[in-house]
């Protein structure tokens, strides 16, 4: 079950989803260190880490599942952010360049088809950044932070997992090395956790990350969607959208 958004809000809003958000951030700004020109979806609840994208990328947009809720954002700008279901997700074929998922796989309810959703609407030379709880990490072993809730992954797992949807794994990572405790003294070293963690701690991350592109061979595979009506486009900031109803006649 997905959490409330209001508690994934207030866990970034405190010390250690601060925490957090710098470190993976971090990761995710070396995974992509150039995305301009590209139009960028955040999934889940991955609004904490598009800031740094802000700006270069061409367009950025999120949204967050129906089951979970929805917050504003960017703060005091004009909103960026839609609330969708998971097995249809309200964008066009091919619209989309890089996705960033984030507290989406480990919740999801549906998650084949959401990452059919994912394929679908992914260019065909576009890139998925994937962030879920490791199975061996500190992290996963605390129900206070979202990264001990919800399905934990190992990196051999995920990978699997986007194999058998459709994607090829490209690169592995881990993040959130830090132990999850509130101590200013340790928070003060997570830097040098990080930097430790790399080479030799990797297998005990508190997040896996894991970059994947799309097996376009695996095109016939993809699910046919209903041809029951016709769907109807209308505008979102950034870029085009479509409404999950089908407009009459």
């Amino acid at each position: 079950m997905a959490p409330d958004v209001v508690d994934l809000r207030d866990f970034y809003d405190g010390t250690l989803g601060l925490l957090a958000t710098r470190i993976i951030r971090a990761r995710l700004r070396a995974l992509w260190p150039d995305v301009r020109g590209d139009g960028i979806l955040g999934l889940g609840y991955a609004t904490p880490y598009l800031p740094p994208f802000r700006g270069e990328a061409s367009r950025i947009i999120a949204l967050m599942p129906a089951a979970q809720g929805v917050v504003h954002w960017p703060v005091g700008e004009r909103g960026l952010v839609g609330l969708a279901e998971e097995a249809e997700l309200p964008l066009p074929d091919l619209s989309v360049d890089r996705i960033v998922m984030v507290h989406g796989i480990e919740f999801s309810e549906q998650l084949r088809p959401l990452l059919r959703e994912v394929w679908r609407v992914l260019s065909d030379r576009g890139r998925l950044l994937v962030v879920a709880p490791n199975r061996r990490g500190i992290w996963a072993l605390l129900e206070r932070t979202p990264f001990g809730q919800g399905h934990t992954y190992t990196q051999r797992q995920l990978s699997l997992l986007l194999r058998e949807n459709m994607f090829t794994p490209l690169r592995a990572t881990g993040a959130l090395y830090v132990p999850p405790v509130r101590s200013r003294m340790l928070q003060a070293t997570a830097r040098a956790w990080e930097r430790l963690g790399d080479p030799w701690l990797e297998r005990f991350s508190g997040v896996v990350v894991v970059e994947a592109g799309k097996q376009i061979y695996a095109a016939g595979a993809a699910r046919s969607r209903e041809k029951s009506g016709r769907r109807v486009y209308v505008p979102v900031p950034g870029g085009l959208t479509r409404t999950g109803v089908n407009s009459p006649g």
